[in-house]
């Protein structure tokens, strides 16, 4: 039961994941796709990743791509580092690339960075924490967690109508 749950928590992060970046949590995702707006920034935190200054985005980046280093270790234990971090680099990549094809959005080098830094900190943060609490207590409260947060969420969006 708990290795469906964590699957399962893993696929619905992963949908919420896309659904935040691609489409900005809208309940009308082909409404994005009439926006066409294409742009590409190669240089590193440079450009519309520092709006006014702020860093703002960069931190949401690295913070939403966090647990994603977390599930993937709750997940996957017989898999390597190397291929979970290169998991997360793939992804960041390939959602950089359907934002630039589709033209929905910024392609920025900085996301992938900034994404690929905060699935590497939840692969850290998982083996620190393993360190010191057994791994099926931190799975169980990481799946507690993810549960509680992914509700949350999508209450929040319900209910104050955010519009991302």
């Amino acid at each position: 039961m708990e290795k469906i749950l964590s699957r399962g928590l893993l696929v619905l992060y992963l949908v919420i994941l896309i659904w935040l970046v691609l489409f900005k949590l809208q309940y009308n995702i082909l409404s994005v796709f009439h926006y066409h707006h294409r742009s590409l920034n190669l240089i590193p935190f440079a450009g519309p990743s520092i709006i006014n200054g702020s860093f703002g985005e960069i931190r949401d980046n690295v913070i939403i791509f966090i647990p994603l280093g977390l599930l993937l270790n709750v997940n996957f234990k017989k898999v390597g580092f190397l291929l979970k971090f290169a998991f997360i680099l793939v992804l960041s990549l390939i959602i950089e690339l359907f934002q630039f094809i589709s033209a929905i959005g910024a392609t920025d080098i900085t996301d992938v960075i900034t994404n690929t830094v905060g699935g590497f900190l939840g692969l850290e943060l998982y083996v620190l924490s393993s360190k010191y609490v057994n791994n099926k207590i931190l799975d169980r409260v990481i799946i507690f967690v993810g549960i509680l947060l992914l509700v949350l969420l999508l209450d929040y969006r319900t209910h104050l109508r955010i519009n991302y």
